[in-house]
């Protein structure tokens, strides 16, 4: 593949001023963040592309994410230049659905390093990518509703590799054996008042707790989101084959998030786990979440959300929000940022030790997907372009692309 051109839009972009403090008292400052922005070109987008991407991951040397508009897979050097190595598209029962128009029915959604492999989510399926080959190598059919298999995470101690199915009509997680490459179990997610929950987020294994934590958007008891705690032990202990509800694992926990609507999660430091939260309602503070992973308790909450995908980076001990519906006020918008009110999407970065926010950087339309690189210290947010979709105040980079930070 011809490489893409490398494009300075803001080589001495400043650090923008902080829009927001945390609810505990907390400012952003100019120091300790990001420092310099570049765009680089991505094939088959442009200046007026509505670029649908969804999530990115840093495997070795190279960043991988992925694309919908191209319905593929975009692999990335990332060091020391960045520049556009593939678009792994599979083939047949291999391809990815592709912008549909509809998010629950659009794909490549999620995507995890399993092993050597990659793991990518897509309508009713699970797709493995053998990065040697920049090639889709197999299928593994999730679900017949035609709703994409979305956000995964991977215990990989025992080889399982959980993936949810937010959109249908009843969402649930699928358990994959890695080893085998097969489904082993399903788990569905009725509430204990009997009602389908209202959507399933990002997920994480944690080791100390032998645990999968899942964002729920919605429940009776919790109608503005909880974190669901799913015991390996109790999901190793289903029947192959089977299929259980959430409200039947044993040592299941449910710990409520207040006023959220989760998105993305990511565990930090000590018993500490991060939540992102993307309020729907108007006016709301736009908050991340930093919860006791042992018990619930939330610890602090700080205002710089309004994102999808949340990351931790250990050598900086730093949480990275891609905040793409951050407004001036730090209050939400609603549902979709809007003329009337527009966003200011911005990279929020906070301090997993002290949990107060740190620094937040003007980043561009929709970037909702972040991936950090600790070796080369560059941060990888993909953005669609100034005016589409709107709302956007402000978004200047002049075309869609990925937008590379330096910190």
């Amino acid at each position: 593949m011809r490489t893409a051109a490398l494009v300075y839009v803001a080589a001495t972009l400043a650090l923008a001023s902080c829009g927001g403090s945390s609810n505990n008292g907390s400012s952003g400052t100019a120091s300790n963040g990001a420092t310099l922005a570049s765009l680089v070109g991505v094939t088959g987008v442009g200046p007026t592309t509505n670029f649908g991407f969804d999530l990115g991951t840093i495997i070795g040397d190279r960043y991988y994410f992925t694309d919908r508009n191209n319905a593929s897979v975009d692999v990335f050097s990332t060091s020391p230049t960045v520049q556009q190595i593939a678009q792994i598209k599979g083939t047949g029962a291999n391809a990815f659905a592709g912008n549909t128009g509809d998010n629950g029915t659009s794909g490549p959604d999620g995507i995890n390093a399993v092993g050597n492999l990659i793991y990518v989510g897509d309508v009713n399926s699970v797709k493995i990518i053998d990065p040697t080959k920049l090639a889709v190598i197999k299928t593994i059919t999730v679900g017949t509703s035609g709703k994409r298999a979305d956000e995964g995470c991977f215990d990989a101690t025992h080889n399982l590799y959980m993936i949810s199915s937010p959109d249908a009509d009843l969402p649930f997680a699928s358990i994959i054996n890695s080893t085998t490459q097969t489904l082993v179990a399903t788990i569905t997610f009725n509430d204990p008042a009997g009602k389908a929950v209202g959507g399933l987020e990002q997920c994480r294994y944690d080791v100390a707790t032998d645990a999968f934590f899942v964002n729920n958007d919605k429940t009776t008891a919790n109608p503005r989101g909880e974190l669901d705690m799913l015991p390996g032990a109790a999901i190793r202990g289903i029947a192959a084959g089977a299929t259980v509800n959430y409200t039947d694992l044993a040592g299941l926990k449910a710990y409520p998030l207040g006023v959220c609507d989760p998105t993305g999660l990511a565990i930090g430091p000590g018993n500490d786990i991060a939540v992102n939260c993307r309020e729907g309602e108007p006016g709301d503070p736009l908050l991340v979440q930093i919860l006791d992973k042992t018990n619930g308790t939330i610890l602090a909450s700080v205002n710089a959300g309004g994102g999808d995908q949340l990351e931790y980076d250990a050598t900086t001990n730093r949480y990275y929000s891609a905040a793409s519906r951050w407004t001036k006020s730090g209050k939400s918008s609603g549902p979709a940022c809007t003329t009337a009110s527009p966003c200011t999407p911005v990279l929020a970065t906070i301090d997993a030790g002290t949990r107060k926010l740190l620094s937040q950087f003007p980043t561009g339309n929709n970037a909702h997907s972040v991936a950090v690189d600790p070796v080369s210290k560059r941060i990888f947010l993909p953005i669609s372009s100034d005016t589409a979709p709107a709302g956007c105040s402000g978004c200047n980079s002049g075309t869609a692309g990925l937008m590379v930070v330096a910190q």
